[in-house]
């Protein structure tokens, strides 16, 4: 049992309420030039989740999905198709589709704003110039919804910053990757399973 599964028996109950649907989205760009990019964090995350719990993503409307229920709670993986200046669209298609409430969304996404690896997790917030999240706000006409951003760093030349979201994790990063993912995936089950106060309560800061 991992320290994750300790601290959760030991202190946090688990939300007593009937079949819960939950929507998690990793933010990224389809295409095999995309795969190993920090702009692609939340497809990453997604897949390594998939991969520890034995599930695999099928091509649906505007991307691919996952399936996976634990407890009680069916939590829908969605890797929008769409490229990411039109994630909201796959969002909110699959929002209605499965008849999900805004709080039980949850959308991993980098951060430049974060030093690598830094996680951090809202209830909400604005779209911090990134512009999965600026259109996942323009269709849902909101910014109420949970959000994990995951740290890139800033460390980029003037006028760079398209390259460097889009360029390749440094050697260093990729040392670091494994348990950073390892750490994400934790993070999907305890929102699910937790709620997202417990979640923020144990992780922001991690």
């Amino acid at each position: 049992m991992n320290w994750f599964s300790k601290l959760f028996k030991q202190n946090i109950k688990e939300e007593t309420t009937p079949m819960k649907k939950f929507l998690i989205v990793g933010l990224g760009n389809i295409g095999a030039e995309y795969v190993n990019t920090r702009h692609n964090i939340g497809f990453k995350i997604l897949d390594y989740f998939a991969r520890k719990e034995s599930i695999s993503f099928q091509t649906a409307k505007l991307g691919d999905v996952a399936e996976f229920k634990t407890k009680g709670r069916t939590l829908i993986l969605l890797k929008p198709n769409t490229y990411m200046n039109l994630s909201g669209k796959a969002v909110k298609y699959w929002m209605e589709k499965e008849n999900i409430e805004k709080e039980n969304i949850l959308v991993i996404t980098d951060d430049l704003n974060l030093s690598f690896g830094t996680i951090r997790i809202k209830t909400k917030g604005s779209d911090g110039g990134h512009n999965g999240l600026k259109n996942i706000q323009l269709l849902l006409n909101s910014t109420e919804y949970p959000r994990f951003r995951f740290g890139i760093s800033d460390e980029f030349k003037k006028g760079k910053q398209v390259d460097y979201v889009l360029g390749e994790w440094n050697e260093e990063e990729k040392t670091k990757l494994p348990e950073r993912l390892e750490l994400g995936s934790e993070i999907i089950s305890s929102f699910a399973l937790a709620g997202l106060a417990n979640t923020m309560n144990i992780y922001n800061g991690k």
